[in-house]
């Protein structure tokens, strides 16, 4: 086993106050008049500005695995998103913010902090890029998913499609993440999150759109998005089952 798994592993089976025990020191988000979203600066744009090596960024990926899975899939129930085929400028932003204490994810958080540099950063996120979207997923299971996803397409055609495109590619440039293939549930929850102000490193142009969801309005939203694919992107079937 090496060191890094070793990490992964004892983090992992930690008990619960142990990712309390060092918090990122907060800086001021959306909640500030102070905030630019994006704002290229200190490790960001240090990441950004190197050239990713995907091979290296497996090894450093396998601390992310014990969460995210070696596949990059995720977990269905939205407690861990899906990684697999994100932009590397999305991966390395939200990381970025995670460690400098602008986005509060305190599972996450001890984990980041294992990445040494910003080299190792850029190239985890150039090997999560590599990986092929999962077409297996969680998405909204209710008795009228029909209803509920073109309810959603008729809102995200209206006010999504511009930024995350018509198939959920989002924009590696301007940072939109990529989000077909991914988890409804977790969809729902960042989405009420950046909806009521507490994800704190969203963008404000994003917030000003979802502000006015209703509830079944981001349930919409969350199933059609979750229900989405990038064609050439995604993964082959697992065997026996639908695509």
């Amino acid at each position: 086993m090496n060191k890094r798994l070793a990490i992964a592993l004892a983090l992992v089976l930690a008990p619960a106050v142990a990712f309390a025990s060092a918090p990122a020191v907060k800086k001021e988000g959306i909640e500030g008049k102070g905030y630019v979203w994006n704002a290229q600066e200190g490790e960001k744009i240090e990441a950004l500005h190197k050239k990713g090596d995907a091979k290296a960024g497996q090894e450093a990926y396998e601390i992310c695995g014990a969460c995210h899975l070696p596949s990059g899939a995720g977990r269905p129930d939205g407690t861990f998103p899906q990684l697999a085929g994100q932009h590397s400028t999305v991966v390395i932003k939200q990381m970025a913010d995670i460690r400098a204490g602008l986005r509060d994810n305190p599972t996450m958080y001890p984990f980041a902090q294992t990445l040494t540099d910003a080299q190792e950063l850029a190239d985890v996120s150039a090997y999560i890029e590599k990986l092929c979207v999962p077409v297996e997923h969680g998405k909204y299971e209710g008795a009228d998913a029909a209803m509920q996803v073109a309810k959603g397409r008729e809102l995200y055609e209206k006010q999504c499609l511009e930024c995350h495109g018509k198939n959920g590619e989002g924009n590696k440039e301007k940072f939109y993440p990529v989000i077909a293939g991914q988890h409804y549930k977790y969809l729902l929850r960042q989405m009420t999150e950046i909806r009521d102000g507490h994800r704190r490193n969203a963008n404000p142009d994003m917030v000003k759109i979802i502000k006015p969801y209703t509830n079944d309005q981001l349930v919409a939203i969350s199933a059609y998005q979750s229900s989405m694919t990038m064609p050439g992107a995604m993964c082959k079937p697992s065997k026996g089952k639908k695509k």
